[in-house]
């Protein structure tokens, strides 16, 4: 699952999935304890500006929404993007459905257009089985039965306790081929974006991604040095498309950095 530098780490991740397991247990509502301890809740909206070398290319938003799967109260993570490099037009829609009660995912679709790629992705987790299965074909093991992906891991970070010199391997992606994904901890400053100036934790996230990376990926993830750990800037280097940045540009809900965080 997870391994950390410090052993305290993985108690205190311990000592939570105790409590959690506890009130299963006593029938309590353990789902919505844990989306209660989570930073990020239904109506988080974060709205942000997305560049290139080439400057503004278009406009994301990441947003939390309530849903359902299979009967099961889930959060809806949802990325939307849409923009424009020189006459070609770019888009990204992409959605996780993430369990609060283990922290992880159980469905992940990607629609994706560009002038380089184009991707369709729908996948169904079964942790219990630890095995996911494409729609459109093709699956396997999974290293874990609380399995994340691409956009649940962003939000997953937020979780974690971000001191000076923490870092994780963690072994969570659905599919095997693109396990471990690396974090680590590597600042803290103020940083400049079309919201303002923040306090923020600096991470690195290395990620093994054959089709944007061609290998292995580097992205860089400036949340709030506060206890939302809101995503302000995120940014990272693809193969052929440069270095694309996305910029907090306004927020909605729990987006909205507390007074602390803003220094400016």
């Amino acid at each position: 699952m997870a391994k950390a530098r410090r052993g305290g780490i993985v108690a205190g991740e311990l000592a939570r999935a105790v409590v959690m397991a506890a009130a299963v247990l006593a029938g309590s509502p353990a789902g919505a304890d844990a989306q209660a301890a989570l930073p990020f809740a239904a109506g988080e909206t974060c709205v942000y500006r997305g560049s290139s070398a080439l400057g503004r290319i278009g406009t994301g938003t990441m947003a939390v929404e309530p849903a359902q799967l299979d009967g099961a109260r889930v959060l809806l993570l949802r990325f939307d993007f849409r923009g424009r490099v020189g006459p070609a037009g770019i888009e990204d829609h992409t959605r996780s459905w993430f369990d609060p009660a283990v922290r992880g995912s159980r469905r992940f679709t990607k629609r994706e257009r560009s002038p380089l790629t184009s991707r369709d992705e729908d996948v169904r987790m079964d942790p219990a089985a630890r095995r996911w299965q494409a729609a459109a074909g093709g699956g396997g093991a999974m290293p874990t039965d609380a399995p994340l992906d691409e956009l649940s891991f962003l939000y997953f970070i937020r979780t974690l306790r971000l001191a000076a010199g923490d870092s994780y391997t963690l072994a969570r992606h659905f599919d095997a081929a693109r396990s471990p994904v690396r974090v680590r901890v590597v600042g803290r400053g103020p940083i400049r974006v079309p919201a303002g100036v923040f306090q923020t934790i600096e991470v690195e996230m290395r990620v093994i991604d054959p089709i944007r990376y061609r290998g292995e990926g580097i992205v860089q993830l400036h949340y709030t040095d506060d206890a939302r750990r809101v995503l302000v800037r995120m940014e990272s280097s693809i193969p052929r498309a440069g270095r694309m940045v996305l910029s907090l540009e306004s927020g909605a809900g729990g987006c909205t950095p507390p007074q602390g965080s803003r220094i400016e």
